[in-house]
Formats: structure tokens, C-alpha cells, sequence
């Protein structure tokens, strides 16, 4: 690979947008990030003024870049609003520094989203978190499948030596509850089955979780669809992740009490990072409801088993969405609020592009 290839691949690699102007602030490069960010691939944004990237009101992005060509200074502003592509507005730092120092006549411009590396630091966390707790649980599991084995054994056996019917039911009962158990047991494991990697069509998927929500809700939800036609296909399973989609959707009817919106919403994400590596890029799949939303406590630990914000909940459904989801190298992201809750599912589609992490 040549040195400037190669010097575009590691701005791609970060997680900041980096864009490189020249002496009239025209946009010379932009990494994969910016792209993002700006919502324009590096062509469309050649030699276009900075300005015209930014929003009606983009005095407190341009003030650093003038000071940073006069005084021939680097400098860095901080909290600076800003609205991306999407009509997120978000706050960024932003540093300016000028290319005089290596011969050039611009700037070059790092923005980085104000809050981004604590939500890696705190997705990263909460698998960790995740992992250990399924450590307790597999052995838990192992303690308690065991014993029950031997009750349904012997009550087999049992029902076997005696004649009265009256007495085998209860026996029955006996083998019966025993199987409930190890089931309940395997479902909080989640599923053991491995990855049947397969191509997948995300929005082939996606549309049969809407028919399978239309049957179990009826007529009190309405469901949108809001996809990016051009996604590339996944290699995955293609049923797992019909049950991680369907679960995490179905949660969000059962918190709507079957009367609200679903939406279903499909991007591709830039310079993401999921299963302990970084991505150029990634499939983000949002399911998005407009119920009352998780209280801000239990967010946190709303992925772990058992744990339910409604009375009747069992709190699998979840665990076993997130298990299957990192099994694909990816992970879920959450934002609640009254009113507004999305799931997003990042799921890398070519693994070409992975970066290990220290």
C-alpha cells in the first residue's frame, strides 16, 4: 500500500472527523467520520467552502479556523453546537491546526463529538459487565440443571413401578415442572446454538419481524419503515437475528400496552466500534417506539437476566437479544426518554476492515 493510501485508511479508522482545507477554506479531504458527520462523501465535498458544510448559524465553528490562519496558531474551541446530517444537534471540540509547519497553506480540522469516547468507555462496561454476569450464570446453570436432571430421572423411574394413576399425575407433575425449569434455565443463557453464517438481506429481515408484530399486536400499532436502500447485504443468521430484532420490538409493544409506534430504521454507521474492535463501517438497525421509555436506573442493567421494568416481564428477551447480537461481533446501543426509546443494533457487515484494540 502506498503512503498516502495508507495515510487515509488510519484517518478513516478514527472515530473523530477529521477534513483538511486549504488557504480559502476550501475542503481539500475529509475521513470516513466526516463524512458522516457532514453527510457528503469526500468527491462531494471537494473544493466546496467549509462554510456551506455547516449550519446557518456556523460563526462559532468558523471563528477558531480564521483565528488559527492569522495567528498561525493551533486552536481549540470546546462545546461547540453543531448539527449533523442527520438534524442531530450535537456538541463537538474542535481543533484547528495550521499545515504551515509541514509546508501547506490550510488547516487541518479534528471535530470529535463531545461525550463519544465515554459512550464507547460505557457500552464497553456494560459488556464486560455482561460477560461476567454470564460467567455467574453459566455456572449457576450447571449447579441447578444437574440436580434436576436426577429429579426427573427418578420420578420417570417412579412412574414406571406404580400402577395408581392417581399417583403418576403427580409424577407427571414432577417431570413436567422439572422440564419447565431446565428450559427457563436455557433461556437465560441464551441461545447455545452456533452461527450459521449465511448471506443476509437486513431488509428481508426486518420485514418479517413487521409481519410477525402485526399478528402479535393487531391493529393498536402502526409501523414504519425508514431503510437505506443501498446497505450492503450481512453474513450471519439470519433466525437469530430475527429473534434479537423481534424480542427487543416486542418489548417495546408490551411497554406501549399495544397501542403506539414502531419504527424500524436502517443507516450505515461510520467508524464504529463493536466487539472490542473498530469498523470503518457498520449496519445500524434502529427499532424505535414512542412508549413511556426505561427509567434512567434500570437502562444500565436492562440487558441483564431477570431483570424487568413490567410486574409479568421474565427479562430474558432482551439478554438473549444481546447475546445473539454479540455473537454477529456486534452491539446494542441504547437512548430512552418518555416518549422515545431506540434500540440501535450495530452489526459490521465486512470483516476486512477490523482493527484490533489494545
Amino acid at each position: 500500500m502506498d503512503p498516502e493510501r495508507e495515510a487515509q485508511t488510519t484517518l478513516d479508522r478514527l472515530n473523530t472527523a477529521v477534513l483538511t482545507c486549504d488557504d480559502q477554506l476550501r475542503v481539500v479531504t475529509m475521513n470516513s467520520a466526516g463524512e458522516a458527520m457532514f453527510g457528503l462523501s469526500v468527491k462531494q465535498a471537494y473544493q466546496r467552502p467549509l462554510a456551506a458544510l455547516l449550519p446557518v448559524d456556523s460563526e462559532p465553528l468558523l471563528q477558531p479556523v480564521v483565528k488559527a490562519q492569522c495567528t498561525q496558531q493551533p486552536v481549540t474551541a470546546h462545546d461547540i453546537p453543531l448539527m449533523t446530517c442527520g438534524g442531530t444537534l450535537i456538541k463537538v471540540d474542535f481543533t484547528v491546526t495550521p499545515l504551515t509547519a509541514v509546508g501547506g497553506d490550510g488547516v487541518i480540522i479534528e471535530l470529535s463529538q463531545v461525550g463519544g469516547f465515554l459512550n464507547i468507555a460505557r457500552n464497553q462496561n456494560r459488556e464486560d459487565q455482561y460477560n461476567a454476569s454470564r460467567d455467574v450464570m453459566r455456572g449457576l446453570a450447571h449447579e441447578i440443571k444437574n440436580p434436576l436432571g436426577g429429579l426427573r430421572g427418578a420420578a420417570q423411574l417412579l412412574e414406571r413401578k406404580i400402577s395408581d394413576r392417581n399417583v403418576t399425575e403427580y409424577t407427571s407433575i414432577i417431570i413436567r415442572e422439572a422440564d419447565r425449569l431446565a428450559d427457563l434455565v436455557d433461556r437465560m443463557m441464551g441461545s447455545y446454538s452456533p452461527i450459521d453464517h449465511r448471506p443476509v438481506n437486513v431488509h428481508e429481515l426486518l420485514e418479517h419481524v413487521c409481519k410477525l408484530i402485526q399478528v402479535e399486536a393487531r391493529d393498536g400499532i402502526t409501523i414504519k419503515q425508514d431503510y437505506d436502500p443501498s446497505l450492503p447485504g450481512l453474513c450471519g443468521d439470519r433466525d437469530q437475528l430475527v429473534q434479537a430484532i423481534l424480542n427487543i420490538a416486542l418489548n417495546g409493544v408490551e411497554a406501549m400496552n399495544h397501542k403506539g409506534e414502531i419504527i424500524f430504521r436502517t443507516r450505515i454507521e461510520r467508524s464504529a466500534y463493536t466487539g472490542g474492535q473498530w469498523h470503518r463501517c457498520v449496519i445500524k438497525v434502529d427499532i424505535e417506539d414512542n412508549g413511556p421509555g426505561i427509567p434512567e436506573h434500570m437502562q444500565q442493567r436492562i440487558f441483564y437476566p431477570m431483570v424487568s421494568g413490567r410486574a409479568e416481564g421474565v427479562g430474558l428477551g432482551l439478554t438473549i437479544s444481546q447475546d445473539i447480537v454479540n455473537k454477529h461481533q456486534g452491539s446494542i446501543q441504547l437512548q430512552s426518554e418518555p416518549g422515545h426509546t431506540c434500540f440501535s443494533l450495530l452489526l459490521p457487515f465486512d470483516t476486512s476492515d477490523l482493527q484490533d484494540v489494545p
